[in-house]
């Protein structure tokens, strides 16, 4: 289990090292026959730290004099350096594949059996059918194995060297996943790569220290993340300003990177501004155990439930406040649709129907004036029957906002006491509440989910016993696998809401120190909007005085809805 994920652009494998006849007679020979005479080398990480006898230059040597004093022509290496023999995805081992395939190989030596593979029935495979079956000869030196003999005594132990060798790599990688284990749960991180905004710390290399320049790109792109900017048009801006990306950057320094020099050193990719958003390091944690692989033969990393990483806090310095960092994963679950001019709003994905509670979409076109746009109820453009026109104009909209935005900062940075005491006392009662409906809500869902199991359990017996025909087995299980996965994500859901609620009191000094924060705003922006807004709800409007008006209900992030025309008239009174 390890972290070794990048966050520079692309991840190139090492090159295939093919090296050509080592001398004119070799030259003079392969010019005479077809076929080559292939030295096949690999060296893993851990082989490489038993020292020198494993080396691939030691391979090389072994191999050449072998071939040379056997007479062997034509021939070629091939090169596997820092690969596991437990799989066969090594571009040394596939280019030697390939030659095999096409009938260009006569024959292939190698120092002993565990160099060409440590998964015995992959090498039985190959060695036993895909090599005969083209007249390829195999021979493994150390081992005294040579296919051209199949009566050998030493070739009956081949299979039984295959399974040790097999029983090493498992081995190998159970000691390296039990210390791998042992320092994630001790909190020592476990990763190697240094991410972009960080550098190791030139008196403790495995401390990271803030790397100011590269930090300030990264700040960067949470506010523009922040002002509701998606990665790809993050990625352009960043482009369009002339500014490295993480390759580019950390070979400008001087600093090792495995990727090759990127064509355009000004060129972001979408996914590594999106990686770079939710990366959690940047709030100064370190998070172990992201990602995990079945076993050594499936190589394939998969993402780590959250529930079951490792977080420790404070270990080194932040560069990205926590509370900014969690709005902006919030900011990333919207899907805010792009118009088809390219135009962007501020509201996008913040706007809803208070009747349906859908969104609003942004709706404009490349001849609308700004004081034309619109936003337009989702439900009611699809189906006029199932919800009325909750539309209101985008610059009526930016008013309503900012015009309460303005009497929030108002009343809590003139009379922030009381504003606290009220909205403790009003989120106390709402939270009780919640609390209570949230609490008997979930202890249902789990109780249902602990009743799918043992129903689970019912119909497979009677599906084994011949009670119940596949058929209804197989739609019964269906429908209990889609009700238990709707369940764990409502629990899931409501474990944070109810979080949430315990944390009120936390959460209603954050917010006043945000108001704070944004007290001298002259205008709207959308940074402020993000950071203090969490969803705004349009009513549909009324139109009974002759007039048309249109009523708003903001709710503010980490506290909800703020009745400022009631807390004003109370303060007065």
């Amino acid at each position: 289990m390890t972290n070794g994920i990048s966050l520079d652009i692309t991840q190139e494998s090492n090159p295939v090292q093919t090296v050509a006849p080592t001398d004119k007679e070799a030259n003079d020979m392969l010019r005479a026959t077809e076929k080559i005479t292939a030295l096949y080398c690999r060296l893993s990480q851990e082989d490489a730290l038993n020292g020198e006898s494993n080396s691939i230059t030691n391979q090389r040597r072994i191999l050449e004099a072998y071939a040379r004093e056997h007479r062997f022509t034509n021939l070629t290496f091939f090169v596997d350096d820092g690969y596991s023999g437990t799989d066969f995805n090594r571009p040394g081992i596939q280019k030697l594949l390939a030659e095999v395939e096409a009938d260009r190989v006569s024959t292939i030596i190698v120092k002993d059996l565990s160099r060409f593979s440590r998964n015995s029935a992959m090498a039985g495979m190959f060695i036993n059918f895909t090599f005969a079956e083209h007249g390829v000869r195999f021979i493994a030196i150390n081992d005294n194995y040579d296919t051209i003999d199949p009566n050998s005594i030493d070739n009956d132990f081949a299979g039984i060297r295959n399974w040790f060798n097999e029983f090493y790599a498992r081995d190998t990688s159970r000691k390296i996943r039990a210390v791998n284990k042992a320092k994630g749960e001790r909190g020592e991180r476990l990763t190697t790569n240094v991410p972009y905004g960080y550098k190791k710390n030139p008196d403790d290399p495995k401390k990271w220290i803030v790397d100011e320049e590269a930090a300030r790109i990264v700040k960067k792109i949470f506010a523009l993340c922040m002002e509701g900017k998606g990665p790809s048009q993050i990625a352009a801006q960043l482009e369009k300003e002339q500014i490295l990306n993480p390759t580019a950057y950390k070979q400008r320094q001087g600093r090792k990177t495995p990727h090759q020099t990127p064509e355009n050193e000004y060129r972001w990719h979408e996914s590594t501004v999106a990686y770079i958003l939710e990366y959690r390091e940047y709030t100064g944690c370190t998070v172990n155990f992201k990602t995990y692989t079945n076993s050594i033969w499936d190589k394939k990393q998969r993402d780590t439930p959250e529930e079951n990483r490792k977080v420790f806090e404070n270990t080194h310095p932040a560069i990205i406040p926590l509370e900014v960092f969690d709005k902006v994963q919030e900011i990333r679950q919207q899907r805010h649709r792009r118009t088809a001019t390219g135009k962007c709003n501020m509201f996008s994905g913040l706007v809803f129907c208070n009747d349906c509670k859908q969104k609003l979409y942004y709706s404009t076109t490349s001849y609308f004036e700004k004081r034309q746009d619109f936003f337009i109820c989702s439900t009611h453009r699809a189906n006029k029957d199932k919800c009325s026109g909750h539309y209101i104009r985008a610059v009526v909209l930016e008013q309503q906002v900012w015009k309460h935005i303005q009497e929030v900062i108002s009343v809590v940075t003139r009379y922030e006491a009381y504003f606290r005491a009220e909205m403790e006392q009003r989120l106390r009662i709402q939270s009780e509440e919640t609390l209570r409906i949230h609490k008997k809500r979930l202890a249902q869902a789990e109780k249902r989910i602990s009743e799918l199991d043992r129903l689970f359990i019912r119909i497979y017996e009677d599906n084994v016993a011949g009670r119940l025909d596949d058929e209804k087995f197989a739609m019964m299980s269906t429908n209990y696998t889609q009700e238990q996965a709707g369940l764990k994500t409502e629990v899931k859901s409501l474990q944070q809401e109810i979080q949430e609620q315990e944390r009120q009191a936390e959460n209603l000094e954050q917010f006043i120190h945000r108001v704070h924060k944004n007290s001298t705003l002259t205008e709207l922006t959308p940074y402020a909007l993000r950071e203090l807004v969490k969803a705004i709800y349009v009513e549909a409007p009324d139109k009974s005085s002759g007039k048309r008006k249109q009523k708003i209900h903001i709710s503010y992030d980490l506290i909800g809805f703020i009745p400022v025309d009631v807390l004003l008239k109370a303060e007065q009174a």
